[in-house]
Formats: C-alpha cells, sequence, structure tokens
C-alpha cells in the first residue's frame, strides 16, 4: 500500500542529511582556498574580518542544515510515524489520528528541547538542580578544561580549538543535540553499515540460486509436506478425532504447504521476469563490482585502523577524547584526500562517492537484517512491501548514519577535514643571507601559530565535547570488529534465493499480498 506522505517525508529527510554532508567539502576547500601553496595567505583572505565573514557563513550553513535536521528527527518523523501507527483500519476520525499523533510527538520535542538546554553553556544552573548525578557528567557535557597535572602546553592548543567560535554564537546547544544524534548514528554504522560492506560485495560476487533449481526443490518439498499431510489425515478415516498433538502438526504443515505453494507461484514469476534474464547475462560485471566494494571496505577498514592506532599512540589520552593535531602515521585515504584537494571536484566527487558508498551499504545492510530493537525484530524492509512506519524507521537510520558519516570521514582522512590543504610559514633552522630570514612552508598541524591555520567549522562542531569523541573513537574500534565478524559470516552463508524477502513463513507485514495474475 503506497503512501505518499511516508515517501516524501524519506526523500526530504534523506536528502537534507546528504546535503549536510555535501556542506563537508565546502567547508575544507574555502579554508584552503584561502591560502597559496607556499603557506602565505591570498590578497583577498589576509584581513582578519574577511575570513571571520567566510567562517560565519559557512557556520551558518552549519546552523541552518542542522536546525532542519532536528525539526525531521524530533518533529516531522515522529509526527508522521504516529500518524499511520493511530489510523483505523477504515480510516475514520483523521482528526482523533492528527490528536493523538501530536500528543506523541510532544515527547520527542521534550527531548530535544533537554539537549539543547544541556548544551549551554550555562549548563551550571541546571548542573546543581540534579546534584550529585550531574557532578559526574558535568565534565563530559562541558567544553574541554585542563585536569590538575597535565602539560599545559597541549591543553592550551586545545582549549583554543574549542573556544574560536566564542560563546556567543550559540555553539554548545547545537553541537551537543548533533552530537548525541551522531551518538545514536553511530550504533547505527556499527550495526547496520559495518555488515552492509561485508554482505554487499560478497552478495554480489557469489550471485543467486538457479531459478530451475529452486523451482525443483520446491516441488519436491511441495510433494513432501502433502504426503505428510495425507498421513495425518488418513488416521481420522475411520471417525477417530485427531490428538491435540496431531491437529497442531497438521496445522503447521498446511501454513507450511500454503508458503510452499505461494513461494512457488513467486519463482515462476521470476523465471518468465527479463531482469532475472539480464542478472544472469551481467553475471561477470557483478563479480567485479563486487571486487571492487570488498577492495574499498578493506581500504577503509585499514584506514580507520591506522587512524585509530595514530589517535591511541600519539594523542592526550581518554580525558582529550583522543584528539589529535595532524597525522602522525602514513594514512591512504588521507593522502589521497590532500593530492586531490587543490583541484575542487576531485575531492568533491571522492567525498560524495564515500558518503553514497555508505549510505548503500547501509541499506544493504538493514536490507538484509530488518530493523531491531534489541533482539526483537520490528520490521522488514521489502521491496513493494514496505509499511509506511518501517519505511520512516529506515529513513531515520538513514539520516543519523549520514549524519556520524562526517565523524567517519574525519576518522579516516583526520588531516584533511582538520586544515585541508592548508599550509604555514616557519624561519629555516639553516644559515640566513644578510638581514633576510629564509622561510619555509610546512603543512598545518599543531605546531602551527594560532594566526596561520584556520581550522574547519565542520571540525569544531564534532570535536566540541570530549565526552562525544571519547565514544567515537571506541565506536571505530567496534565498528571493524563488526566489519570483520559480519565479513566471517558473509564468506559462511551461501547464495541467497532469487525470490530473498518475497515470500517468508514468519511474515506479518499487512502489504504481503499476493501477486494478481
Amino acid at each position: 500500500e503506497s503512501e505518499v506522505i511516508s515517501t516524501i517525508t524519506a526523500i526530504c529527510a534523506l536528502a537534507i542529511a546528504l546535503i549536510t554532508s555535501a556542506l563537508l567539502p565546502v567547508d575544507i576547500f574555502l579554508v584552503s582556498f584561502m591560502k597559496y601553496p607556499n603557506g602565505t595567505y591570498k590578497e583577498w583572505a589576509a584581513n582578519n574580518e574577511t575570513r571571520g565573514q567566510i567562517e560565519d557563513t559557512v557556520l551558518y550553513g552549519y546552523y541552518t542544515l542542522y536546525s532542519i535536521i532536528l525539526i525531521c528527527v524530533f518533529l516531522w518523523i515522529p509526527f508522521v510515524y504516529f500518524y499511520y501507527e493511530e489510523r483505523d483500519d477504515n480510516n475514520v476520525n483523521k482528526c482523533s489520528q492528527v490528536k493523538n499523533a501530536l500528543k506523541y510527538t510532544i515527547g520527542f520535542v521534550i527531548v530535544c528541547v533537554a539537549l539543547l538546554l544541556i548544551g549551554l553553556e550555562r549548563t551550571t544552573i541546571i548542573l546543581s538542580v540534579l546534584k550529585v548525578i550531574i557532578f559526574y557528567s558535568y565534565r563530559a557535557f562541558v567544553p574541554l578544561a585542563a585536569p590538575p597535572g597535565q602539560n599545559s602546553t597541549q591543553w592550551e592548543k586545545v582549549q583554543y580549538l574549542f573556544e574560536e567560535l566564542g560563546s556567543s554564537h550559540g555553539l554548545p546547544a547545537l553541537s551537543f543535540s548533533i552530537s548525541s544524534l551522531t551518538l545514536i548514528g553511530m550504533l547505527a554504522v556499527i550495526t547496520y553499515t559495518a555488515y552492509g560492506m561485508s554482505v554487499m560485495p560478497l552478495n554480489l560476487i557469489k550471485g543467486t540460486r538457479s531459478v530451475k533449481y529452486e523451482r525443483l526443490e520446491n516441488t519436491e518439498d511441495i510433494d513432501d509436506v502433502e504426503h505428510q499431510i495425507e498421513k495425518l489425515k488418513s488416521k481420522c478415516q475411520d471417525g477417530r478425532p485427531l490428538s491435540s498433538r496431531d491437529r497442531n502438526n497438521l496445522q503447521e504443515l498446511e501454513g507450511k504447504l500454503q508458503v510452499l505453494r505461494r513461494r512457488g507461484r513467486h519463482l515462476e514469476i521470476a523465471e518468465r521476469n527479463c531482469c532475472t534474464k539480464v542478472g544472469s547475462a551481467l553475471r561477470p560485471f557483478k563479480i567485479l563490482l563486487g571486487i571492487f566494494f570488498i577492495l574499498v571496505a578493506l581500504l577503509f577498514t585499514i584506514a580507520l585502523f591506522i587512524s585509530n592506532l595514530d589517535k591511541a599512540l600519539h594523542s592526550a589520552g581518554i580525558s582529550s577524547g583522543f584528539i589529535i593535531f595532524g597525522t602522525n602515521l602514513t594514512n591512504p585515504l588521507n593522502e589521497l584526500l590532500l593530492a586531490l584537494q587543490p583541484v575542487f571536484p576531485l575531492d568533491y566527487i571522492l567525498i560524495t562517492v564515500i558518503t553514497v558508498y555508505f549510505v548503500l551499504t547501509s541499506m544493504a545492510g538493514i536490507r538484509n537484517m530488518g530493523i531491531w530493537f534489541f533482539w526483537i525484530r520490528l520490521y522488514k524492509i521489502r521491496p513493494k512491501k514496505t509499511r509506511p512506519q518501517a519505511l520512516l524507521f529506515l529513513c531515520m537510520i538513514l539520516l543519523l548514519i549520514v549524519l556520524h558519516t562526517s565523524y567517519m570521514i574525519y576518522s579516516l582522512a583526520p588531516q584533511y577535514v582538520m586544515y585541508g590543504s592548508q599550509k604555514y610559514l616557519m624561519p629555516s633552522p639553516g644559515p640566513t643571507s644578510g638581514n633576510t630570514t629564509i622561510n619555509t612552508s610546512r603543512i598545518c598541524d599543531a605546531d602551527a601559530p594560532e594566526d596561520q591555520c584556520t581550522v574547519t567549522r565542520s571540525y569544531l562542531f564534532l570535536h566540541k565535547f570530549w565526552f562525544f569523541s571519547t565514544i567515537y573513537y571506541f565506536g571505530n574500534w567496534a565498528f571493524i570488529g563488526a566489519f570483520l565478524i559480519g565479513l566471517v559470516v558473509s564468506c559462511c552463508r551461501g547464495k541467497k534465493s532469487v525470490i530473498e524477502g518475497e515470500v517468508e513463513a514468519d511474515d506479518s507485514d499487512f502489504s504481503d499480498d499476493e501477486y494478481v495474475h
């Protein structure tokens, strides 16, 4: 049953999330475009006021898009979801539907307001009310503060990053809300994207089972079940009633027979379908595409492992959110993006490909696993058979995954996301000619003067609170582990059916109607 409202909601919300992720390479390009390759500022960017205006423009773009995302997550999508949940079978009393949907949506709005209040820099008023509990979480929810006994020079550099925007911009409230949503997105990435990165390419490589073989196997199963049913029915030919155990077995066999007959009809349609024949002809292309995707997945995993290892070895530790300034270990993806960055469209295209890749692999993971709440399976995602509520849940998960994509790209290429291709001038340690000082250009890092390197607005959004950065760091290790486990599971599984997901015995979707022939 097609629902226009849920379809439009899903398309618009996902488009907003993709546009937000597309702002990242623009942000990086602007901070890099302010300088020449030799490390000097261009004439139009030599003024601090001009650079500040450009940075504020990008900041306002993030404000706008992130505010729209908050509206989608806490108002728009919940309202549409509960509207369908409250819908009667006869579709009457629309006013009651709207009232009940608004009633449940208010709860999400309250959560959004609470997150915004917690993120404000005036959080101390709220903290005093919550007493002991907030005492332990205070350091997690307020911007970084230097603990006693730490290297003050390093902490001053970290503090400068978090204070650069100033308290007047209201960054903490929005940053805390978005970081909270990104944290949920991290869980979705670990659950669905990590598994999808392994199952999607391996499914392309292994292909599907033969339709003719499946029909033959299904016919044999039907004959076997019919024989068992006849054997049970023969017990009551003399008028004796069946025992409760035999009645239960008979009911199960009749249900199984019904599913097998439906499966046979779907297999017959698939055998005549032109798409099945075209898919068989494109088999070599699918194998090559699968090999390419698995190589990309391995590249991402290696880059993520190197980035996390770099943080573990060279960061200030857990109390700073494992923040590092620049890269100390060679990261292949980071080097590739830095090489492509001077030619603006190339790195933009690559970031877009990475984002789309994460969306596709996430869809593959959700498609194969379904939507779960802990051990309870809520919905199935099936072609032409997905309920409106499941579509909205899928939209919400993908939106949160795309939000977390910004941090994933930072984890894959930290130097690129933080400074772009910026360089700064440093006096050469060698001899000087007369009174002239010879300067050499270096890539921006923690040792650069504060006025020589501009940090991207995206980086400041991602690292405003050290508590979230620490969780993201451990989440990356969990992502790597989930990917490796998913890779083993996908390798051990056999080929999937050509009608995978079309007919299932435990299907509870109301949209699972029979095809009309």
